[in-house]
């Protein structure tokens, strides 16, 4: 299949990668702190102390925005873990409608998840809400976060969703599962 807003999912990739480069730096620095320090008593020093506050409750956010932000990037790469024992031993014609209610099941859920995030970010803005850790962080940023991924998300189960009925009902013996490459996608 091919997806009309794969830049907007390329996109989320990249938030999501940013997001995990962020964590290694941000744990890097930790540990080259902590080194630093052991380094000086090993040699007679004191201490300097250095240290970053918050740095595990950063990178539990970071993380969140990488695990979120790449779900639709996943979907439309085919990486995302399928049982399809059941699915492939049927005929290509109740295989496509069988995608079909697979798909719309997983957009309600999408569709669902995503409103309760922006609905829980809203709240989280109106009240002023922040982490409980070192870091004051305003709640609201990384559930805008959540419900951007699971935003996008929605919107490629919406598009492969739209193709599969497309198919199933103009061409269905020749309906492959919806995630499944094509020729012009490999490189």
């Amino acid at each position: 299949m091919t997806f009309k807003f794969t830049a907007l999912y390329r996109l989320g990739a990249w938030g999501a990668a940013a997001c995990m480069v962020a964590i290694c730096a941000l744990v890097a620095l930790q540990v080259t702190f902590r080194l630093v320090d052991a380094l000086l008593v090993l040699v007679g020093l004191g201490r300097l102390g250095l240290g970053l506050t918050g740095v595990s409750e950063f990178a539990a956010y970071l993380l969140v925005g990488a695990t979120f932000l790449g779900l639709a990037y996943t979907f439309v790469h085919h990486a995302h873990i399928r049982v399809t024992l059941l699915l492939s031993r049927l005929p290509a014609a109740p295989r496509a409608w069988v995608e079909v209610f697979c798909l719309l099941v997983a957009l309600v859920i999408s569709l669902l998840l995503g409103y309760g995030l922006v609905e829980l970010a809203r709240e989280s803005r109106a009240f002023d809400d922040v982490s409980s850790g070192f870091l004051s962080i305003p709640l609201w940023i990384p559930q805008t976060i959540l419900a951007t991924g699971v935003g996008l998300l929605c919107l490629a189960l919406a598009e492969a969703l739209v193709m599969t009925v497309r198919i199933a009902i103009r061409e269905p013996d020749r309906f492959r599962e919806a995630t499944a490459t094509d020729d012009s996608e490999t490189h």
